[in-house]
């Protein structure tokens, strides 16, 4: 923990990007949420549900995404057993089922852009089938990100799977429901939907980052509690946000815009 400790000039510099963040983005929580998707996102407005007249944060597909991570993490992170094994055979067959079918969704979502002859697309696309398919890429990410991390992180970790089947039948039946109120478009599911897949950007990148300083650093296996790596989750938090400011700084360089990406 010394190394990081020693390096408070650097801890300086990211909160200032954090403050440079939070003075240029948009102004109030649903603003910050934009910002926040603005860095991950094309954002297209045809590609994505709307809170009355205004857009989500994140498209339909990335909507999924974080939503399904998510929950896939919140599942996994606070068990405590610290459980880190391969799940069963099955389950792993569902995620790379999810995988392939988010990057099949996604393909032909994307050739959609084109003025191409139409005997080339697949089928055509729509917000039901990428919220669904980024919902089971989002939940493929945690399964794999989380016993990463706790297998990183922890002193003891359990060599028990990650998830029983049973578990994780409720964990796809809750995101299905999810994923279906957001697709009814209603403002009271939608505005706390908005933020929570914001949040979880920041989370799973905050996540990633304090995993990288951890092997960077050498204190890989080194924690007892969550309360014993508040520093590194801090730094790993800080470095997302660094991420995020400079890609909303470069791409509003370029667009000039914090609307989505238009394509006629």
């Amino acid at each position: 923990m010394e190394s990081l400790v020693k390096h408070k000039p650097f801890l300086i510099i990211l909160s200032f990007f954090l403050l440079g963040w939070l003075i240029a983005t948009p102004s109030g929580l649903l603003g910050k949420a934009d910002a926040i998707g603005y860095a991950v996102c094309h954002r297209l407005d045809i590609r994505s549900f709307h809170l009355g007249v205004r857009q989500l944060p994140l498209c339909a597909r990335c909507t999924g995404l974080y939503l399904g991570a998510i929950i896939g993490v919140l599942f996994q992170l606070f068990n405590r057993e610290r459980r880190a094994g391969k799940p069963s055979k099955l389950i792993i067959f569902i995620l790379i089922l999810f995988g392939v079918t988010y990057f099949f969704d996604g393909f032909n979502s994307y050739i959609h852009l084109f003025p191409i002859d139409p005997k080339f697309y697949l089928y055509e696309p729509n917000n039901v089938l990428r919220i669904f398919t980024g919902a089971g890429m989002g939940l493929s990410i945690s399964f794999v990100l989380i016993p990463v991390f706790h297998q990183t992180m922890w002193k003891k970790w359990s060599p028990t799977p990650s998830i029983e089947t049973s578990r994780f039948l409720m964990v796809l039946g809750i995101t299905g429901v999810i994923n279906i109120l957001v697709i009814s478009e209603n403002p009271l599911i939608l505005y706390p939907v908005a933020l929570l897949s914001a949040f979880s950007v920041i989370l799973i990148l905050t996540i990633v980052y304090s995993l990288m300083w951890v092997l960077l650093v050498g204190l890989e296996n080194h924690f007892y509690s969550y309360r014993s790596m508040t520093f590194v989750v801090l730094v790993g938090f800080l470095t997302a946000m660094v991420q995020i400011t400079l890609f909303d700084f470069v791409r509003y360089y370029f667009t000039g815009t914090w609307e989505g990406f238009f394509f006629h």
